[in-house]
């Protein structure tokens, strides 16, 4: 009779043992979910910091010559996101022809490169560049 007894208070429920170690994995399982979803959180974010630097510099280097006609110079400024500062730099490209004996034609190629810069959510600075060739009047 007195193991039917045990056995069956055995049988009723958990022992404390039981509960800790079960209490200790729900914890490593909690506190491993949350450090990946705050991971992907933060990566969330620079994302789209880094998606609205890339609408910047593509903004900008669509004007470059739309409403001037491009010339060598550097213009630089704060888009409407004052997280945000730009530059456009215009330099002539002469790539494989002799400056000394240029090609006879009334427009040049120019390099527009745009950066953006700005400082990031996680507290470090960041900057994209993008760079293309236009066509111009040669002056």
């Amino acid at each position: 009779m007195r193991t039917s007894a045990r056995a069956r208070r055995r049988g009723r429920g958990f022992t404390l043992l039981e509960v800790v170690v079960a209490f200790v994995l729900l914890g490593f399982v909690l506190a491993i979910g949350f450090q990946i979803f705050s991971e992907g959180m933060s990566r969330a974010g620079a994302l789209e910091e880094r998606s609205s630097a890339l609408e910047v510099a593509r903004s900008h280097l669509a004007d470059a010559g739309a409403e001037e006609p491009l010339k060598p110079g550097v213009a630089a400024g704060e888009s409407s996101d004052p997280r945000f500062h730009w530059t456009t730099t215009v330099t002539p490209f002469e790539e494989g022809n002799d400056p000394m004996h240029p090609i006879p034609s009334a427009y040049a190629l120019f390099r527009v490169e745009v950066k953006v810069d700005w400082h990031g959510g996680d507290g470090k600075d960041h900057s994209l560049a993008l760079a293309t060739l236009g066509l111009g009047s040669r002056s």
